[in-house]
Parts: C-alpha cells; sequence; structure tokens
C-alpha cells in the first residue's frame, strides 16, 4: 500500500487502488500522475548508486597491491645480488686458496727431495752385508778422494808461501845489507866527539823536534850507530856541511860505506829535503892527522833509502877511524839529519894494520 504525505497534518494517508493519493486533500495541491510515479523510482535508484566512487577505490586498491608486489620484487632482487656478490667473494676466496694450495704441493714436490722409499720387507742378513760393504767401499773413495784434495791444496799452499817467502826475502834484502857493520856500538864503534860538527842548537829546533812528542828534543851523534831508524832518530848539525868522525872497533880494511835515511813518504815534514846529497869519505890514520881519502858520492833520496857506495881503497889499508864529510843536503836550510851509517870491509891484526899502512903505533 502507497503512503501520501499531508502537506498540513504531516501524516501518512491511505492511496487507492489507481495508485493516486485519495481522500483528505486539500485544495489546490498538484496531483501526481502515473507515469510521474514511474519516473521516480529510477531518479531514486540513479541518486543512490555510486558507480564513480566505486571506480576509484579499486584501482586504488589496485594501486596498492601493485605498490607492495613491486617493494617484494625489489627486496628479493636486492636479496639475490647480495646473494650473488657472497657467493662470488666465496668463488674467489676458494679460487686463491686453491692456487695456494696449488703452489705449496708443487714445491713439496720439486724442491724438497724426496724421501728415500723405506724398503718394504726385512733385508736379510746377506743383503744387509752386502750393503754395508757397497756402502764401505763408497767411504773408501771418497776419503782417497779427500786425500788428493788435501794433497793438492798442500802443494798449492806451499807454492804460495814459498812465493810469499820470495818476496818478503826480496824486500828483506833491498833493506838489508849482507855484510858485517863495523860501525856499529854494540860491537865497539863510538864517535870522536872532538873531530865531529856540533850538534844543531836553535830556538826553532825544539820546536821541530818537540812536535813528535816520543822523541826527545836533540839527539846525540851516537844515535848513526844505532840500527833504530824511524823519522826523528837522527843526529842533527847546523847547516849544510859538517862531519863526523866514527871510532871503529879496531883497524878495518874499509870497502864500502853505507847510508840510511827514511824515504820521503814516510817523512812527516813531506819530504827529505834534510837529507845529506854530496859527501866525501875519508880514512883516519893513528895519528888522527892523516886522512886518505877513500871517495866522493851523492846520496839520491828518490832512489833507496839505504845506500851502499864502494870505497877507493886500492892498495887496501886498514884504518882505525873514518870520517864522514857532508858536502850538502836536499835543500832544508837550517839543518842536516844524518840517521845511520854502516862502515864495511874486513879486520885486521895490529900488525897487519902497521904492515898495510906503513904507521906503527898502539890501537887507539
Amino acid at each position: 500500500m502507497g503512503w501520501k504525505l499531508s502537506a498540513e497534518a504531516g501524516a501518512p494517508e491511505p492511496q487507492g487502488a489507481d495508485g493516486l493519493w485519495r481522500g483528505n486533500q486539500p485544495t489546490g495541491t498538484p496531483v501526481v500522475s502515473e507515469e510521474q510515479l514511474d519516473v521516480l523510482p529510477t531518479l531514486d535508484m540513479r541518486q543512490e548508486m555510486p558507480a564513480p566512487r566505486v571506480s576509484k577505490s579499486f584501482l586504488n586498491q589496485l594501486f596498492q597491491v601493485l605498490s607492495v608486489l613491486l617493494s617484494l620484487v625489489g627486496d628479493v632482487l636486492v636479496s639475490v645480488y647480495r646473494e650473488v656478490c657472497s657467493i662470488r667473494f666465496l668463488l674467489t676466496a676458494v679460487s686463491l686458496l686453491s692456487l695456494f694450495l696449488a703452489a705449496l704441493w708443487w714445491g713439496l714436490l720439486y724442491l724438497v727431495p724426496p724421501l728415500e722409499n723405506e724398503p718394504k720387507e726385512m733385508l736379510t742378513m746377506s743383503e744387509y752385508y752386502e750393503r754395508v760393504r757397497s756402502q764401505g767401499q763408497q767411504l773408501q773413495q771418497l776419503q782417497a778422494e779427500l786425500d788428493k784434495l788435501h794433497k793438492e791444496m798442500s802443494s798449492v799452499r806451499a807454492a804460495n808461501s814459498e812465493r810469499v817467502a820470495k818476496l818478503v826475502f826480496q824486500r828483506l834484502n833491498e833493506d838489508f845489507v849482507r855484510k858485517p857493520d863495523y860501525a856499529l856500538s854494540s860491537v865497539g864503534a863510538s864517535i870522536d866527539l872532538e873531530k865531529t860538527s856540533h850538534d844543531y842548537e836553535d830556538a826553532d829546533t825544539a820546536y821541530f823536534w818537540n812536535r813528535f812528542s816520543f822523541w826527545n828534543y836533540a839527539r846525540p851523534p851516537t844515535v848513526i850507530l844505532e840500527p833504530d831508524v824511524f823519522p826523528g832518530n837522527c843526529w842533527a848539525f847546523e847547516g849544510d856541511q859538517g862531519q863526523v868522525v866514527i871510532r871503529l872497533p879496531g883497524r878495518v880494511q874499509l870497502s864500502d860505506i853505507t847510508l840510511q835515511h827514511p824515504p820521503p813518504s814516510v817523512a812527516h815534514t813531506g819530504g827529505a829535503n834534510s837529507a845529506p846529497r854530496d859527501f866525501a869519505v875519508y880514512g883516519l890514520q893513528v895519528d888522527d892527522e892523516t886522512e886518505v881519502f877513500l871517495g866522493k858520492f851523492t846520496f839520491d833520496v828518490e832512489k833507496s833509502e839505504i845506500q851502499t857506495f864502494h870505497l877507493q881503497n886500492d892498495p887496501p889499508a886498514a884504518f882505525p877511524k873514518v870520517k864522514i864529510q857532508i858536502l850538502s843536503n836536499w835543500g832544508h836550510p837550517r839543518f842536516t839529519c844524518l840517521y845511520r851509517v854502516r862502515a864495511h870491509g874486513e879486520r885486521t891484526s895490529e900488525g897487519a894494520g902497521d904492515s898495510t899502512t906503513g904507521v906503527t903505533g898502539g890501537p887507539h
């Protein structure tokens, strides 16, 4: 049954069989036809149907689902990438470890000598004896080879030792005069101070000698009769001319005179200009007045530190004294240094010396 709202009372009224509102209708109220009534439900349904709203919510839900799926797919891809990277690192580590193990194994196989294979079975007594005998023979062969090498080394060492000895003796022969020296203080030689030049005395000399702490200031002329020859251990006299008279241990037929002076290479002053240069040798008779000229010579400092000069003693005469007269030096302006002087010859008896020289007299 249909209901119609009354404009005045506001309560529903019964509807007739024709579908139109009947009854208490106020005058002037419009009457709704059936066509209009048919259109009203349609309008009501269109107004109640939210078609556009339903479409937008579905798209929103679809977009949300897609975004969730995409985020899930992204997370899965990131996880897969991390796994792939970790697997790659693991493969790289395994590869490097494999290479290291392969190199170590190769080194053990080729660098370390292989161990001898142990016998798989026990040796019998005869086999053991045979092996010991063969090893003994090998040891004997090795011993023979060692002996041979030892002999060769001994021969080489002996040859080298002989060569070294020859060089040493050659050097010694250069510095050693193989003749008896009668001008040694240890055999009785001495200096005749009355006939010898005075020592060099000057204020500068103290400075010259005291620069060497282990040398005394002025050395006496007796140092020329000592075998100790080292720089500074010499007798110095003033100027470039002087003389020294050596009293021999007996009458000697003089044959040679040897002078010795350190080479310039070991001189502290950088040279040997204080060494004697030109000198003359005289033999003194027993009267101390008669002098016999035995020769004039030159000492060359560039030649050798030891130089021997043959005297002109012909016919040979024996003298109790010998005089060395220095005529010049190698350029020193203040003094001349005389190191060692050696007198060589043959010692004679007093009678033989008198007959030879033709002079009588007792020994000096």
